[in-house]
């Protein structure tokens, strides 16, 4: 294995924050991060597993079950375009909550890279990470769901309206943005404090990312636990979290919008 890459794959040498020693403060530590996913993603994690074992129970294959990531939530389009705004809003509140405790905390938002002093290089890694997921990740899908280890996804149910792109993109970032604040940013900075080794945690974060995405099957897991890996190093790698949000946000996009616009036109589209 070439230098260079070995040296990425290694775990990184944490610099801030320290190591958090006082008892009470771990306990306090350990608890927040038990609440904190008990509303927000690990929850979803929960739900999602019993999706699986469900869909696993039913008499036709994975295969042949079909699930949709943005669906329709009411009959009237004025409603339905309300409640899908909501749930971006949702979203952008667990995100926000995690970037909250964390300053709250103490920590300064920079460390974690969220300050704005590089956009034009943060915008640049995120197109090139998009890039180097975004095939290899269609690949996997195609190939989990025709073996039969994945449901047919179905990126988005929604009418053809005028706000669906609109809603679709904004849902695209809201995702992004509270997976990467949250199983990022804020796990992977709690469990550093807590004293977890760099590849300990990155794992716990790879799996807790594919947890909630069991709903989709074997291959939606896996695929999101190798995107928590390199996603997590990355960020150990760099402190920087916008890159990591512009490349989620764009393999959303492309998957939510695009599918809308030719699930209609191309056949071999579930």
């Amino acid at each position: 294995m070439p230098y260079r890459l070995r040296r990425w794959l290694a775990p990184p040498k944490p610099t801030e924050p320290g190591v958090v020693t006082d008892p009470a403060q771990r306990r306090a530590l350990t608890l927040e991060l038990v609440l904190v996913f008990s509303i927000t993603l690990g929850l979803s994690g929960l739900r999602s597993l019993l999706s699986l074992v469900d869909s696993l129970l039913r008499p036709e294959p994975l295969n042949e079950q079909r699930v949709a990531i943005n669906a329709s939530q009411a009959t009237t389009e004025l409603i339905d375009l309300l409640k899908q705004l909501l749930t971006v809003v949702q979203l952008l509140g667990w995100g926000a909550l995690g970037v909250y405790l964390l300053w709250r905390g103490g920590m300064r938002l920079a460390a974690i890279g969220l300050d704005r002093s590089r956009p034009r290089q943060d915008l640049a890694w995120g197109a090139g990470l998009a890039a180097l997921i975004g095939i290899p990740g269609l690949v996997l899908y195609f190939a989990a769901w025709r073996l039969g280890f994945n449901l047919a996804v179905q990126p988005s149910t929604l009418g053809d309206s005028w706000w669906r792109p609109v809603t679709l993109t904004l849902a695209a970032f809201g995702n992004s943005f509270a997976e990467e604040m949250l199983v990022v940013g804020y796990v992977l900075t709690r469990l550093r404090q807590l004293g977890w080794g760099e590849n300990r945690a990155l794992l716990l974060a790879a799996v807790l990312r594919g947890s909630y995405h069991l709903y989709q099957g074997i291959g939606g897991f896996v695929g999101n636990v190798l995107m928590g890996l390199l996603f997590g190093r990355v960020w150990q790698r760099t402190n920087r979290l916008w890159p990591l949000v512009v490349a989620h946000t764009l393999l959303d996009v492309v998957a939510f919008v695009g599918y809308a616009v030719l699930r209609d036109d191309v056949s071999w589209l579930p």
